[in-house]
């Protein structure tokens, strides 16, 4: 055994700093995301507001969030209006002259298909994660996958079922690559899209659990398993099928060689006649 040895004040002050950051740091940074959006959303609603009902017209100090809270309830308004046939008709209505618009057209349809993307119950956001071979083989990236492709992209892709995925960068998830992979060639992962953008972030230091590495290579070592198997089957179907065709032409030849040594024998019999 032994003794561990003791910190000198420089090192203890440093280990007490590090531990007062660890804690305080990502509080801090909470805080300070909450308040700037607060103050974003009050600063964009405000103006909007009448000055006699500003609660600060009444008060020696101003309430931060009120504009957060009215812009909560008028679009809970807008969404009770539109569901009636009456909001519906507006909503159409205003639909058909933004689409008079030539570059506004453009625009809206985009960020209206963005928005129901993300925030609508039905619409198709990433809620699976998994890996695919790639850049190379052998090397796996973690992908979230979306909808299926449209009929237009899967007509011209073959004719295998294929995917939408979105490989992320790190350490900014808001930007990487789109491709369609075939399905047979995604491994999906039993990890929340929440716990893969951390992953992805941190570059590989917060885990989703203690084995998720491990489980991420046997997963991988798995597929390459299968795939081998897939390859070998292929070589192997390939061989037969050259065998057969080998086989074909010499069953075809020796019946040719049959069809002439009878053709010989009926005219030798002919001629003996």
């Amino acid at each position: 055994m032994h003794p561990t040895p003791s910190l000198g004040g420089g090192a203890r002050l440093r280990n007490y700093f590090l531990t007062g950051l660890v804690v305080a740091g990502p509080v801090a940074i909470t805080l300070w995301l909450t308040w700037s959006f607060v103050t974003w959303v009050d600063a964009l609603v405000q103006p909007f507001i009448p000055m006699q009902y500003r609660p600060e017209t009444y008060l020696p100090w101003r309430i931060p969030g009120t504009g957060l809270i009215i812009a909560f309830l008028a679009l809970t308004m807008l969404g009770f209006f539109t569901a009636n046939l009456v909001g519906r008709t507006l909503v159409e209505f205003g639909e058909r002259l933004l689409d008079r618009m030539p570059l506004v057209r453009s625009l809206y349809k985009g960020l209206k298909q963005v928005f129901e993307t993300l925030f609508s119950e039905s619409g198709s956001s990433f809620r699976k994660v998994a890996l695919i071979e790639f850049p190379s083989p052998g090397m796996w990236s973690l992908v979230f996958l979306s909808a299926s492709p449209g009929q237009q992209v899967s007509d011209r892709l073959p004719a295998e079922e294929h995917v939408s995925c979105f490989m992320p960068c790190t350490p900014n998830p808001t930007t990487g690559f789109f491709f369609y992979v075939p399905k047979s060639r995604i491994i999906e992962l039993d990890m929340t899209v929440e716990a893969a953008a951390k992953l992805v972030m941190s570059a590989g230091m917060i885990q989703p659990n203690g084995d998720g590495q491990k489980r991420i290579a046997a997963l991988a070592a798995a597929a390459q398993t299968i795939q081998a198997a897939e390859a070998a089957g292929k070589a192997a179907a390939a061989e037969h099928a050259a065998e057969d065709r080998e086989g074909g032409d010499r069953e075809g030849g020796d019946r040719e060689g049959g069809d002439r040594d009878s053709d010989t024998a009926r005219k030798a019999a002919a001629t003996a006649g």
